[in-house]
This record gives C-alpha cells, structure tokens and sequence, in this order.
C-alpha cells in the first residue's frame, strides 16, 4: 500500500465529529487531533455545507451555522486533518433548506398534487429534478473544493424524496412526460403503470446526480475528487430511497455506508451479510468504509444521540463488519460530550484494525450457497411491505444457514450465470418477481449441475410484479400454481393469531402410528428422504405461516404436506380435524444431467426469520447438505451461537468467528465467551500447514486432515480471526 494510490483504494479507518451549530464556540483541535492519532484513523469526514454552511461561503443563502460568526471552522479542521497526512471528505447534507431559501426560489422545491411543499421538520425538501440540484448544489461543490482541496465529498441525504412521496413541480412533470410520454402518476399505486415507470425513473433521476456530481467534483478537484454520496445497507431502505444499489456499486471506486448501528431484533450478522451483499456488487477489490456510532443508536429501539454504547456492542457490530469486509469509521455528534464514555472503544479497535489490516481486504469469500434477491422483486413484489414479503424469507434462509454455520452468499438475480461451478446450490428465497432472463440463467445453472431450492411464491410474477398463470420455473420445479393460499405471511399487529395460525406440517412417509405416537412395526420403519434428517421422531412439523397451494408433477417427491389449522383452546378442543389435507408443502426432485430442485409451498424461510422455530431452520440445512454433501469447505463444531465466514486471499484462508450468543437484550452490555471450538477447512487445491489466531495472540492446536486443517480454539469473546498458510 503506497502513497501513489489514490485516497479511495488505501485509506482503511475513517473518523468523523459531525459538528452541531454550536461547535464553532467549543471545539478543541488538540483533543480531537489527539484523538485522530490514538485511534489510528487515515481520513476525516468534515461538516461543510449543506442545510448549515460551517465556513464563510459566497452563497447567501446557504445558512452559516448560529455561532460561526464569520469563521471558517470546517476550513481550520480540514487544514489540521490534511496537515496531519490524512485523507479529507467534506460533508454535505444537501436536500432541505429553510424558510428564507424557499421564499427566496419557490419553484426548486418538491410538492403535492396540491402545490404545498414538502417540509421535513423546519425544512422544505428540494426536488432532485429542479436547479437547486442541478445548477446550486453544483456551484457549492466547486466553492469548497477550491477552497480546501479535499479528497472528495459526502452527501448524507442526497436523494430527495422517498418512493412514497410524488413530487408534481413543474421539473417533474417536464422531465417525467420527456422520458415516457405519460404524466405523472396521481397516486402510489402499484397497479398503475404510470407509477410503476415513475419508479424505475426516479431510479435514472437519482443516478443522475450521482453522476452530475462526479462530473463537477473531477472537474474541479482532479480524477481522484469523489462525490461518494453515503447510502444504507439494507436492500429495502435503498429501494425506498430511490437509490439503485447494482447500478451505484457499479459506478463506485467506494462505497461510503451509513449504517450505524443494528435494527431492534437484529443479530450482528447483519452487519457481516451487508458487507458480503456490498461486496459481490462493489467487487472484492474496492473499500466499503461503514459510519459506525459510538453513541446510543438503534440497538436498543431507541436513539440517544449524547450518551454512550456500551463498548461490548460497539465492538461485537464492528467484528461483524470486519468479518464481512467492512472498514471502520467512527462517528460522534458534536465535538463535546458530557458522556466521556464514548471515547473508549475506538481505540482498540482501530488499533488492532492497524495492525491486521492484511488480512481484512483483497480476499474472495468461499461459499458453496448463495442465496437470490434483487431490488427489482423488492419494489414489484414487496411493493408496501417488503419486510414481510422480502426481507424475512431471505433473513430466514442465512439465519438458518448461519446457525448451521454454514457460509453463503448474497447473489444479485441477474448474476446468476456467474455463479455455475462457483456455487453448489442457489436459494430462492420468495423471489416472487423475475425477469425471463433471469429464469434462462437458473435453468442453464441447473442444466449444469447446480441445485435449486425456491420458496413461496418464487418466479410467480413478471419482472413487473404482474401475477402470472404459473411460475415460470415450474418446469424446474416439478410444480404448478392451482391458485389460492392457505394462512398468511403476516398476522395482525406481528401478533399470534391462533384462529389462522395453529397449523403444521406432515412428513412422509409416516414413522409412527396411530395417536399413540408408537413406531410403525410392519416391516420396519420406513426410509425418509435426507431432507428429512433428523426428524426422525416426530411426523409433524410446527408451521404457523403461509401455505401456496400448487400440484406436484408424478416424477417429484412430496416429502411434507399441509395440516390446516385447528383450535388451540379450550386444550379439550386441540385436536387435528383433518390430520392431512394432502396439500404439497415441500416438494424434491432429481433428474439425470441436471441439479436437484426443492420447492417449499410452506414459506418456513419467513417463520425462520419471523418465529425463529428451529425446526425450520433444520429443515432448510438439511436441503442445502442433500444438494451439496457434507464436504462444505468449512466445518466449525462447538458450542453457542458463532458466525463463520472463509476466505481466500492468495495461498492462505482467513476464517472469522464472530461470537452471537449474548447478541439480545440489546444493547449486549457484556462479552459471554464461548468454546472450545474445532474448526475444520478443506479447500481444493489449497491445502494450509500452520494457523494463527490473530485476537487470542497464541498459536492453537492444530491437526493436519485429509484435504485440509483442522484447528481448536480455547474460546472466543467477541471474535477470532484464524489465518491458515
């Protein structure tokens, strides 16, 4: 790593003080150089201008800050930051404005189908079609670049209004009527075409000013000037904010992430999975740095914007985002705080950062799984509830996945020829709304000899969201859509409702009979597919969810039925009316050539997430190992709840354990360690002699094995990070 390279490719640990209006009376520049040097940071994120200018600008009516007074605090910090060899980045927080700029330009800000303006607070949101974007933001850019010369800039809430919100100025309608000869769409409403393509237009409108800004940054500060925006992690709040995460990672040298903390009912692995999803389509080679907060975010449900994290939380979130890829970045609001606790954990952690920083970058993950999603399906099929119809069969597939420790990956849907001899097994995970294409590619990755295994109502819909006859996979699958579901995704107010929920699944064939639950004796007991594993002693599955009804073709395997629901009390009542419906719950199917098909009408990936049943979740390992084996190339046993992640990076693989267990409540308060654990790696080709343990400081024991190493570890706190060569 040299100097020679740009800011974007070797600046790895970033620190940001998000200054408040007061600051300018109270910040101390020795404290906080003090403090860039003991958490080992290379690049300083600045408050510059925006909603509140932090220096004196030409620009009347972009506001000073109420106790700048003439000064120019972000230039004084820009100046100390660049001195000290560090990279710059001047924030901006560019699309509201106040009462004076409004008045002043009415017409450059978004508004109902009624002419009101929309406001934010205080604030009147601008139009991203309009000359405050186009023409004002523009000249504010080059103004700070030549003034202080920094790297590049950021840009917190670039995007204007979310999907939810129309804007009818008269830009809009211009520019909307220009690109699709419609005008504009009178509500949010999916099944209106005109909103449908107001959608995918406000996508092009977003990219944009991406690309404007890009535009005027080079010019103005040379080829290396990013305008990085900042954007979330999470697929859904991209799609909500109009951004396109494919297309922006594919413009992108970096991608600066504002994803501070974990959501309420989060595990850190979410952290690691965003870093993993960032990655596969930024590329492994380029930078994710993550806005990380050291004060009281969202863990917990509530947000405190001046007390601390405890610093077992802050630390178990950035082992997460280390073991997927992630770069750390602190983050403050204002430049004092009573609760000096704040500045504990970044220390430690960017010191080690330092001093490990090899092994954290420039790697490939390893994964024989990886499971679908697109930003596509979250919009057409998702459409008002994409936490429900998206986002949960997909946390259900890696948490299942992740408690059996096996690796997988985030696949974008129109990656999927990529993935043929990379990936054993492709996951659907109620993928409801897919392209033509996108199906062409699975059946050459089946015809190939990669396995499959779709959920819900995957494939059932066009790219659009227009429900079809069939799915469109169904000759994959071996089933056919017969209309109608039985139970729902959802249940009033995420409340168990028994009148709808009290129902399962019947595994085949019978292993027991009659009420008396004995084992079948004539002629022994029967053989179960490997799905099945086990389940040896139960015929029933708890289920609770949503059923899609559909009929199997003669050549598959109806390994689980349906069993409606019953009462649940008075208890003298609990008892099955009809012990099985017959309908298809999950559905196998193998033919000569090709890969292996699983189909689950049952949506058990959206109770894994929802009910967190372990029986669901087992049901959805066991169809990963009959399609790939037992031969993953990462094997952890031991006990508690570890998140396991293998890469390679050249001739030797990084294995990272990232330690769950005391994950709820949040925030964690404390580290609970976990072990001994017996990890096992065997990667074709690559076969490691020696291990180091780059968190215990010892050498562990190691054992060579057939095609691999085998490698024990005492215990893990928050994390170990293994290098095998």
């Amino acid at each position: 790593m040299t100097q020679e390279r740009p800011w974007y490719q070797r600046v790895r640990r970033w620190g940001q003080t998000n200054l408040t209006e007061v600051d300018p009376d109270t910040y101390d520049p020795l404290f906080w150089r003090e403090h860039w040097r003991r958490t080992r940071v290379q690049g300083l994120i600045v408050n510059a201008g925006g909603i509140v200018a932090y220096y004196p600008s030409c620009h009347p009516l972009q506001r000073r800050a109420i106790r700048l007074d003439g000064r120019d605090l972000y230039g004084a910090i820009a100046a100390a930051a660049q001195a000290d060899g560090l990279a710059v980045l001047a924030r901006m927080d560019s699309n509201r404005a106040g009462e004076d700029f409004h008045r002043a330009h009415p017409d450059w800000f978004a508004v109902d189908r009624d002419g009101a303006p929309y406001r934010s607070g205080e604030h009147y949101i601008a139009c991203v079609n309009g000359p405050y974007y186009h023409q004002y933001l523009p000249e504010v850019l080059r103004e700070i670049i030549e003034r202080s010369h920094p790297e590049g800039i950021t840009d917190n809430s670039w995007s204007g209004l979310d999907r939810g919100r129309i804007c009818y100025c008269r830009h809009c309608a211009h520019a909307f009527r220009a690109h699709s000869g419609l005008p504009l769409p009178d509500a949010a409403d999916w099944t209106d075409n005109r909103y449908r393509r107001w959608i995918t237009w406000g996508y092009r409108t977003r990219l944009a000013v991406w690309d404007l800004n890009n535009r005027v940054t080079r010019a103005a500060g040379g080829p290396h000037c990013l305008w990085t925006g900042m954007n979330a992690a999470r697929v859904s709040e991209q799609a909500r904010a109009l951004r396109d995460h494919r297309e922006i990672c594919r413009r992108a040298p970096i991608l600066m992430l504002d994803s501070q903390a974990r959501h309420p009912g989060e595990t850190f692995s979410a952290n690691t999975e965003a870093g993993l999803l960032v990655h596969e389509l930024l590329g492994w080679d380029k930078l994710v740095p993550e806005s990380t907060a050291l004060y009281q975010a969202a863990a917990g449900g509530r947000t405190f914007r001046q007390t601390a994290m405890p610093e077992p939380e802050v630390r178990l979130w950035a082992a997460a985002a280390f073991a997927g890829g992630i770069q750390p970045w602190w983050h403050h609001i204002g430049a004092r705080h009573e609760d000096r606790r704040q500045y504990r954990a970044a220390g430690p952690l960017f010191q080690w950062h330092q001093a490990h920083d090899e092994y954290l970058t420039d790697r490939e993950p390893l994964a024989s799984v990886g499971v679908l999603w697109s930003q596509r399906n979250t919009d057409f099929f998702g459409r008002d509830d994409p936490r429900v119809m998206v986002d949960q069969p997909f946390q259900g597939v890696t948490r299942a996945l992740r408690a059996a420790r096996i690796p997988c990956l985030p696949v974008h849907a129109d990656d999927i020829a990529a993935q043929t001899g990379r990936r054993c097994v492709l996951v659907l995970p109620n993928l409801g709304a897919m392209s033509s294409g996108q199906c062409a590619q699975l059946r050459a990755f089946t015809a190939a000899g990669g396995s499959l295994i779709a959920t819900g109502e995957s494939s059932r819909y066009d790219q659009w969201g227009e429900r079809l006859e069939d799915f469109q996979l169904a000759d994959l699958l071996g089933v056919h859509a017969e209309g109608g579901h039985h139970g729902a995704a959802a249940y009033a107010g995420e409340r168990w409702d028994n009148s709808r929920a009290h129902s399962y699944l019947r595994l085949h064939p019978a292993r027991l009979d009659g009420p008396g639950a004995r084992p079948v004796s004539a002629g022994g007991l029967p053989a179960r597919h490997p799905a099945l594993e086990g389940f040896q002693d139960t015929d029933i599955l708890p289920f609770g969810g949503r059923l899609e009804v559909v009929r199997a073709d003669p050549a598959a395997e109806v390994a689980a039925t349906f069993v409606r629901p019953f009462p649940v009390y008075p208890p003298e009542t609990s008892w099955m009316r009809e012990p099985d419906s017959a309908l298809p719950a999950l559905v196998l199917r193998e033919r000569p050539g090709s890969g292996r098909t699983a189909y689950l009408a049952a949506d058990v990936d959206r109770c894994a997430a929802r009910d967190n049943q372990r029986d669901h979740a087992r049901l959805l390992d066991n169809l990963v190992r009959w399609m790939c084996g037992e031969l993953q190339p990462l094997s952890v046993a031991g006990p508690g709840s570890v998140d396991c992640r293998l890469y390679r990076q050249r001739d030797r693989l990084i294995v990272h354990l990232v330690n769950e267990t005391a994950a709820f409540p949040a925030p964690v308060t404390d580290l609970v360690p976990v072990g001994p654990f017996v990890v096992t790696v065997r990667v074709p080709g690559l076969v490691p002699a020696t291990a180091r343990a780059l968190c215990g400081g010892r050498l562990p024991a190691t054992q060579p094995v057939p095609g691999g190493l085998r490698v024990t570890l005492d215990q893990v706190a928050d994390h170990e990070v293994l290098v095998l060569e």
